[in-house]
């Protein structure tokens, strides 16, 4: 049988006849299937991964007509920041930066954001966040939120005032860890509510969570808070949550919301809570094993999110990109798997974007 050509986890090229590629469909699906407690997917299902992953054009795509709406998470920070942060470091405004995007990229949506991408770094200078967002909203067409990762980490010392539950828990102090951590997620409430609202008023269309759970449950729990806020003070912003993993971290172990602990939580039950909170759209994430082969790799995640679809009642924009949907982890994803992972969730997982 004729060499495929393809790639590992990690994005280095490898060459796999047909017959390895299916084994590692099989494989990463039936992983899939036990890890999260999920469906397998049909034969017919796993047939058309392989012909798609064995393609033979450099990229690939949909029949016209199946396209998916595209979201982006960092916003501008993606052409100005050098590449030690991902980025292209081309020397432009932020302006400049989201009109090339808007005018020339063809963004469906698109995000201001701060250099620090995160939230606690916005509150002390919202006031200069809300100028920029009104005076860039004047200037664009396309739907324009604002980004920044939830991030609880920062709350902890030393760079915040509650003490570090893993630090507190090495020294065995296990209650006064759990109570450190749920007083940062009630802080971090606090602080979705004070930024959110306050671009609000200021022409911001909505908000992008991105990287949520991050630091575990307590902060998932804490963004879900802070969301909750944010819908019932602004009925009409549009809301995106996207994870940081596919299964959320139980540093805490035993935090709930509403009534449901969200420690070990796989996608498809990630989502319900998520649209509980009020969100709009729920940024999947099914995380990329470097040392299996990129097929091992998507059928996995479309294994994953193929249920979170099914199971979930708001539009499910899955992450793709570095080290997640099955795409390579490396700085720089190579765009014959970015294409392919993108038509197989879109065809087999039946997502409602990316």
């Amino acid at each position: 049988m004729p060499e495929i050509l393809t790639r590992m986890g990690d994005g280095r090229r490898v060459s796999m006849a047909r017959e390895q590629i299916l084994e590692d469909i099989q494989a990463g699906m039936a992983d899939a299937a036990d890890a999260a407690g999920v469906p397998s997917l049909s034969e017919d299902e796993m047939e058309k991964i392989a012909d798609i992953v064995s393609e033979k054009g450099k990229n690939v795509a949909v029949e016209p007509g199946e396209e998916v709406i595209l979201t982006n998470d960092g916003g501008q920070i993606k052409i100005t920041m050098d590449n030690g942060g991902s980025g292209v470091g081309i020397d432009m405004g932020r302006l400049e930066a989201i009109l090339l995007h808007e005018r020339a990229f063809a963004h469906d949506t698109f995000e201001l954001a701060w250099t620090d991408y995160s939230l606690k770094a916005i509150k002390p200078i919202i006031a200069n966040e809300m100028q920029a967002m009104e005076y860039m909203n004047s200037l664009t067409i396309v739907p324009l939120l604002y980004g920044a990762m939830p991030n609880m980490g920062l709350y902890y010392a030393p760079d915040g005032p509650y003490g570090n539950p893993t630090d507190l828990m090495r020294e065995f102090k296990i209650d006064f860890a759990m109570e450190q951590a749920e007083a940062a997620a009630n802080h971090l409430a606090r602080d979705i509510k004070y930024v959110t609202t306050l671009l609000d008023s200021a022409g911001c269309e909505g908000y992008n969570f991105d990287t949520t759970a991050s630091a575990g449950d307590v902060e998932f729990v804490g963004t879900l808070m802070g969301v909750e806020a944010y819908r019932k003070a602004c009925p009409h912003a549009y809301i995106a949550v996207g994870m940081a993993a596919e299964n959320v971290l139980g540093i805490h172990g035993s935090i709930e919301y509403n009534g449901k602990i969200v420690a070990g939580m796989f996608p498809h039950d990630q989502v319900k809570i998520v649209a509980e909170a009020g969100a709009n759209n729920f940024g999947a994430v099914v995380n990329t094993n470097t040392s299996k082969s990129f097929a091992w790799n998507v059928a996995r995640s479309a294994t994953m999110i193929k249920e979170c679809v099914k199971q979930s009642e708001i539009p499910v924009h899955a992450d793709l990109g570095m080290g997640v949907g099955g795409v390579p982890m490396c700085e720089v994803p190579p765009t014959d798997c970015v294409t392919r992972a993108g038509k197989i969730l879109i065809e087999i997982a039946n997502i409602d974007g990316i």
